[in-house]
C-alpha cells in the first residue's frame, strides 16, 4: 500500500471515530456520513473490520436498535472511545494550528489573531493591523489620551 493510501485510511478511520463521537450510527449511516463530509467513500471492506477492531479493543459497543423498518446494528463509542476521539480532535487542532499560525496577524489593540483580512490603517506613519474598525478607533482614542496626558505633564 502506498503512503498516500495509508494517510487516506487514517483519515477515514479517524473520521469514523469522530462521527461516532457525535452520535451512535449504523454501518450504512457511517459510510454515508464519511462520504458526505470528506468526499471519499468508505467501503464495507474497510468499515466493518475497523468497527470489529474497535469493538475488540472496547472502544465501541454495538447493539441492535430499530432504525427505519427493521433493526440494525448501531455502533456507539465507549468511554475509552470518547477519550480516543478527544485525542484525535487535539491532534487535528495541533495540525491546523501548525498550518495556520504562520499566516496569522495580531490585532494591535486587543491582541486577537487574524487569519484573513483585518482592518489596516496608517497611524503615525506606520501601517497597523486591527481585527476591526472599532479596535482601530479605541487604539487611536487611547493614543490621543496618552499624548494629551504627556502634554499636560510638560505644561506643569
Amino acid at each position: 500500500m502506498m503512503l498516500s493510501e495509508d494517510v487516506a485510511f487514517d483519515m477515514i478511520r479517524s473520521s469514523i471515530i469522530l462521527l461516532l463521537s457525535e452520535k451512535p450510527l449504523h454501518g450504512y449511516g457511517i459510510m454515508k456520513e464519511v462520504e458526505d463530509r470528506i468526499g471519499k467513500p468508505v467501503s464495507p471492506g474497510v468499515l466493518y473490520p475497523f468497527l470489529k477492531k474497535l469493538d475488540k479493543n472496547r472502544l465501541v459497543s454495538s447493539s441492535k436498535k430499530p432504525v427505519g423498518q427493521k433493526p440494525k446494528i448501531v455502533y456507539e463509542l465507549t468511554a475509552g472511545g470518547k477519550e480516543l476521539a478527544a485525542r484525535i480532535y487535539k491532534r487535528i487542532a495541533s495540525m491546523v494550528s501548525l498550518a495556520i499560525e504562520p499566516n496569522l496577524s495580531v490585532c494591535v489593540h486587543c491582541g486577537c489573531k487574524i487569519y484573513e483580512g483585518g482592518y489596516r490603517e496608517t497611524i503615525s506613519g506606520r501601517e497597523k493591523i486591527f481585527c476591526c474598525v472599532h479596535c482601530a478607533q479605541v487604539y487611536k482614542d487611547e493614543l490621543a489620551s496618552v499624548k494629551h496626558a504627556r502634554a499636560s505633564k510638560e505644561e506643569v
